[in-house]
């Protein structure tokens, strides 16, 4: 009789402190991270991307439209590899949210080319060798397609002085932000030299 009542007494204060919870709200909260819709167009197609508000750019690439060109490396900002071209200034994707970019243009590796065509500066990087493993290589030509347009719109870098034009320095200076861990350096600058002199490469 004495054990019942013990138990009883565990199951009634279960239930009291049940209800105190409920009577204060503090019932438990849903884990669930809110989903976000974001429209933006990405190498010239427009596209819809429903995600965790916490997705990256870099990560609704490559896990939401397939566009795995675009590559993981540091995921910190620092290697370059995630590079892409954003309402014409290139990015760090790993950085950036993708809610963050409503109704922005996006183009990545895969928007470079013609159709089947290389663009001439995919073109150079082929006829100087301008990569080995490759992996760094998606983030090296976005970063390069806009550095030719940032030359041509005469926009200085740190190491500019009066006139702006596409010397090694300027090159090195302004690839800066894109490691190379196989060491292709002097054949990027060639290759970017080359399609320059091909009259550059235009950013969607």
């Amino acid at each position: 009789m004495e054990h019942e009542h013990r138990r009883w007494n565990l199951s009634e204060d279960a239930r009291l402190r049940s209800q105190v919870r409920h009577s204060r709200g503090c019932e438990p909260q849903s884990t669930r991270t809110p989903m976000h819709s974001t429209q933006l167009t990405i190498n010239g197609r427009r596209e819809t991307v429903n995600a965790d508000i916490r997705t990256t750019l870099l990560d609704a690439l490559r896990e939401n439209l397939n566009l795995t060109g675009t590559k993981k490396g540091c995921d910190q900002g620092q290697c370059g590899a995630c590079t892409v071209i954003v309402n014409g200034r290139r990015i760090n994707s790993c950085l950036s949210l993708v809610a963050s970019h409503e109704g922005d243009d996006v183009v990545t590796v895969e928007g470079l080319a013609d159709g089947e065509a290389l663009s001439p500066l995919q073109r150079a990087f082929v006829t100087h060798d301008a990569f080995q493993c490759g992996y760094c290589t998606p983030g090296q030509l976005c970063s390069a397609t806009a550095l030719l347009k940032e030359i041509e719109a005469g926009e200085p870098s740190v190491v500019s002085n009066g006139e702006i034009i596409l010397s090694e320095e300027e090159i090195r200076e302004r690839m800066s932000g894109n490691l190379c861990r196989c060491g292709a350096y002097n054949n990027i600058v060639d290759a970017i030299v080359e399609a320059a002199a091909q009259g550059g490469e235009a950013a969607r």
